[in-house]
């Protein structure tokens, strides 16, 4: 239970402060994109460090990477297939879906496929 509000108010001390940083920064278009997927990484790091070892921290880090590789992986093609591809919306993101799970699973098995 512990583990939850210091999440809570981590998140929610770097969600702010992010926020912050992108209602700055140009375009406003960032703000959105500081606003919640750097804060959770950074609270889970930080009680990763805080409960484990530096090393179980860094072995999350790296999931965390080979993830936002292929969530970019999987933004560019359903981006590509909806607008230079006219396709619709669901066989785009379902096709899409299915490029996140092969570059994910790729870069897990790449990686030891230890998380």
């Amino acid at each position: 239970m512990t583990e939850y509000i210091v999440r809570f108010f981590i998140g929610g001390v770097v969600v702010s402060v992010f926020a912050m940083l992108g209602d700055i920064l140009r375009p406003k278009s960032f703000a959105g994109l500081f606003g919640a997927a750097p804060s959770v990484a950074l609270a889970t790091l930080g009680i990763a460090i805080c409960q484990h070892d530096p090393g179980y921290a860094a072995l999350q880090s790296r999931t965390m990477v080979a993830g936002c590789i292929a969530l970019a992986t999987y933004s560019i093609v359903v981006c590509h297939l909806l607008m230079r591809g006219r396709v619709r919306a669901l066989p785009a993101t379902l096709l899409s879906f299915v490029v996140w799970l092969a570059v994910a699973f790729g870069l897990f098995s790449l990686g030891g496929g230890a998380a």
